[in-house]
């Protein structure tokens, strides 16, 4: 068996995602992603089941496997009881640790995402911020939520939030000693060092592309990871 089947299968959510399958592509037919994509669970699962290590690494080098919404729904209707959505976990997982990620356009915006919605976890308690959503970034946004953010006190004491303020309600300031206890969970479960490795293997990325990469969100390779998009995927898992 190859090196990086024997990886896969050392995780829990392998082996309970994966017994038999029949091919017979009612993950697929239920997926939400496969509608928007060139992703189909079946042709991941059959892949896994052959064990062949050059497709499972075309696989975790892939923007394939960063298509699943992780809904769940190929779970529900598997009638052998895989879970297609466990299995891309497992994947995702192994290609952050490994440093396949790097490889595709959407594995790459795994920084981009460590860097906002997991920082922010850390820091703030939650996983959105108001003030983290700059209009620079998210221009989609347009001119109204432009005003909103340079008015967020006051934008969110008439929605009722407690913002940033102490006691009750929603968005209000989280206790230090309470995002220390989230900062342990992390050290203790692999998170702390695995967002270590992500900042490790995009740096080595962005060295190889040739791109400055500093410790902001406003450097050439983040925004290369933030606003750039390819005209196709990296592999297309298709009959």
């Amino acid at each position: 068996m190859g090196k990086l089947y024997d990886t896969l299968k050392k995780d829990v959510r392998f082996t309970e995602g994966l017994k038999a399958c029949l091919n017979c592509g009612t993950c697929t037919a239920i997926c939400p992603a496969a509608e928007f994509y060139p992703y189909q669970p079946r042709i991941i699962v059959d892949i896994l089941q052959t064990k062949d290590e050059e497709q499972i690494e075309s696989l975790l080098k892939s923007d394939t496997i960063w298509y699943c919404g992780e809904c769940m729904s190929c779970v529900t209707r598997c009638p052998r009881g895989n879970a297609p959505g466990l299995l891309i976990t497992v994947l995702r997982s192994v290609s952050q640790e490994m440093g396949y990620f790097v490889e595709s356009e959407k594995g790459r915006q795994q920084l981009a995402l460590k860097r906002t919605v997991g920082e922010w976890i850390l820091k703030y308690g939650y996983c959105l911020i108001p003030s983290g959503i700059t209009p620079e970034n998210h221009p989609e946004q347009g001119p109204v939520w432009e005003w909103e953010h340079s008015h967020l006190p006051e934008v969110m004491d008439r929605l009722g939030a407690n913002y940033k303020k102490t006691g009750p309600g929603v968005l209000r300031k989280i206790p230090e000693e309470d995002l220390e206890e989230v900062r342990k969970i992390f050290d203790e479960t692999g998170g702390t060092e695995r967002y270590r490795k992500i900042e490790d293997y995009s740096a080595k990325k962005a060295e190889e592309l040739g791109l400055q990469l500093d410790d902001t969100n406003d450097n050439e390779y983040f925004r290369m990871i933030y606003t750039g998009k390819s005209d196709k995927p990296s592999t297309k898992n298709e009959d």
